[in-house]
C-alpha cells in the first residue's frame, strides 16, 4: 500500500507536506532479527510497518529483556525517532520479529511537519499516549500480576498472533518477552504441563486447554 494509506491525517496535510513525506520516505526490507533502533542515542526516523512484525523491548545492563509492545502492519513507531522529543528518555530497542517491510521517514522532516501542522502534532501526541499506556500496562502486569497468570496470558496472546495452538518458541525467548529468567519460565511451563494445560517438546509449546488458560490469565 502507498504511504498515505497509513496516515489517518493525510488529507489534513497540505499538498506540499504530502509531497515532502512521499519524497523523503524510503521503503526498506529487513530480515528477522534485524535491530532497527538501539536506544535513545539512535534516531533512525519514523518507522511505518508495511508488512511483518516488529518488537519493542528494553534491555537491562545484565542483558535481561522485557517486551513492551509489538508493531503490526499499519502501525507507526515513534520511539525510533525519539530525538524529536527531547524529554523522552526511554532506551527502547526496536527489532524485526519477522521478515518485514517498512517505510522510514526522516525524523527531522517529520518534526518540521509537526511544527507546521496541528493535525500532525495532535496525531503524534495521541500515538505517543497510546504507546505509553501500553508500556504502563505492561509494567503493571510485571509488578502486580502473579507469574502463572502472566504466562497464561502470554501464551494465549502468542497463540493469537501466530494463529496457532502450537507455538514455535523457546523458554529463553518467552523469558525475554516477559522480563523473567529462563529457569522460572521452564519451571512454570512444566507445572502447566503437569496440569494438562500445555504439552512441551523441544522448541515448541502446544496449548491444550485454552479455557483453563484463559481463566488463569484473568
Amino acid at each position: 500500500m502507498p504511504l498515505e494509506q497509513y496516515f489517518p491525517i493525510w488529507d489534513k496535510l497540505t499538498p506540499a507536506q504530502q509531497q515532502r513525506l512521499q519524497d523523503a520516505a524510503t521503503l526498506r526490507q529487513v530480515a528477522k532479527g534485524t535491530v532497527l533502533h538501539n536506544g535513545s542515542a539512535d534516531c533512525v526516523g519514523l518507522l511505518v510497518v508495511q508488512s511483518g512484525r516488529l518488537r519493542a523491548f528494553m534491555r537491562s545492563e545484565e542483558g535481561k529483556e522485557v517486551t513492551l509492545y509489538r508493531l503490526f502492519e499499519g502501525d507507526i513507531c515513534l520511539f525510533s525517532a525519539s530525538c524529536m522529543m527531547a524529554s523522552l528518555q526511554f532506551d527502547v530497542v526496536i527489532e524485526a520479529e519477522t521478515d518485514a517491510a517498512l517505510w522510514v521517514i526522516p525524523a527531522g522532516l517529520y518534526q518540521e511537519i509537526m511544527q507546521q501542522s496541528a493535525a500532525a502534532a495532535n496525531y503524534t501526541n495521541e500515538l505517543m499516549a497510546t504507546r505509553l499506556s501500553e508500556i504502563m500496562w505492561r509494567m503493571d502486569q510485571i509488578l502486580f500480576k502473579r507469574f502463572d497468570s502472566r504466562l497464561a496470558d502470554f501464551l494465549l496472546e502468542e497463540s493469537q498472533v501466530e494463529q496457532s495452538d502450537t507455538l514455535a518458541i523457546t523458554h529463553e525467548k518467552i523469558a525475554a518477552h516477559m522480563g523473567s529468567a529462563r529457569e522460572v519460565v521452564t519451571r512454570m511451563l512444566k507445572y502447566f504441563q503437569s496440569e494438562g494445560l500445555v504439552r512441551l517438546s523441544r522448541g515448541t509449546v502446544q496449548l491444550l486447554d485454552r479455557k483453563r488458560l484463559r481463566t488463569l490469565a484473568q
